[in-house]
């Protein structure tokens, strides 16, 4: 996460969009992923895995330019931190919780991250106080979690209740990461995301290893194997070195956008894929979301008024 509160850029050039698309299917596919690991790994290894595999990837791409190490020394605790918040707390929620629910629902929930980042700012910043604006997308936000809640409070529901909320509280746990990262402004944000992967899987090794005893465990079958790879390259390393290149090309409120592009992603990869189904009232609470990510975003409004004064 990334943020956004020095963005000047107010125009998203065609290939910026192209690439927006592309990330919000990589991200949407690391639902996808998560669904079809997580059946033959346990979420701890797999976020785990996760987090090896990827920080290698970066470590890698970076070969140690610009001072990474140094960086990487001076900055631990707080790297350390950000990657307890920004990776194992919510990675690790979201593969728990995707044991009993799918992909698209997962990032559904999870979709409320600028919501709970609203809400904290608030709470923890001087200079991010809630609007009406703000207040307004923050009530829309909520409304459309309790809507995906609502199905399953009946004794007839087909998902625990806890596995609904995991989803969401790795979305705080995003927020407060969202709020903490400001700290890393100046450094190389492709340097914080191989910071924050290696922070977290220190974190996350003797977890895995007391939890589930990863070595007893029997070799996951190919597809389980691939989607793990894919999920570390493709939706974590490949992901966030995309991510910084949409930054530089349209500026980080732009890229934030992928906020609204990763849901209906991981929907379509799930219903495809996997025979997931969302009933009607899931699509409400999509929508009402979707609405508040907007008017907490705020752009809409700024054009319809700019247009309105020029008419």
């Amino acid at each position: 996460m990334v943020n956004a509160a020095t963005d000047a850029k107010s125009t998203i050039s065609p290939l910026a969009w192209a690439l927006l698309i592309l990330l919000g299917l990589l991200w949407g596919g690391s639902f996808f992923f998560a669904r079809v690991a997580v059946q033959h790994v346990p979420p701890l290894t797999l976020a785990l895995s996760r987090f090896v595999i990827a920080a290698v990837a970066l470590h890698v791409y970076l070969r140690g330019r610009d001072g990474f190490y140094d960086t990487l020394r001076r900055r631990a605790g707080a790297f350390l931190l950000l990657g307890l918040l920004n990776n194992a707390i919510p990675h690790s929620f979201i593969f728990i919780g995707q044991t009993h629910i799918g992909a698209g629902l997962a990032s559904i929930l999870n979709a409320t991250t600028p919501v709970w980042t609203v809400l904290i700012a608030h709470g923890l910043t001087k200079d991010e106080k809630l609007t009406p604006r703000k207040f307004a997308g923050v009530v829309l936000g909520l409304l459309g979690a309790v809507l995906l809640f609502s199905p399953h409070l009946g004794a007839g529901a087909d998902a625990p209740l806890w596995a609904l909320a995991l989803p969401l509280l790795a979305a705080v746990s995003y927020g407060f990461a969202a709020i903490f990262s400001k700290r890393f402004r100046g450094v190389d944000p492709t340097a914080i995301a191989a910071g924050q992967l290696t922070a977290s899987t220190l974190i996350m090794a003797p977890v895995a290893l007391i939890v589930d005893q990863p070595w007893s465990l029997a070799l996951p079958p190919p597809g389980a194997l691939a989607a793990m790879l894919a999920l570390a390259l493709v939706s974590t390393a490949f992901a966030y070195i995309l991510f910084f290149r949409i930054i530089g090309l349209a500026g980080a409120t732009n890229a934030s956008l992928v906020t609204l592009l990763v849901p209906p992603s991981a929907i379509l990869l799930g219903i495809v894929f996997l025979g997931e189904r969302l009933e009607i009232i899931e699509w409400a609470g999509m929508a009402v979301i979707a609405t508040g990510l907007v008017v907490l975003d705020g752009r809409l409004a700024l054009l319809m008024r700019r247009r309105l004064l020029h008419n």
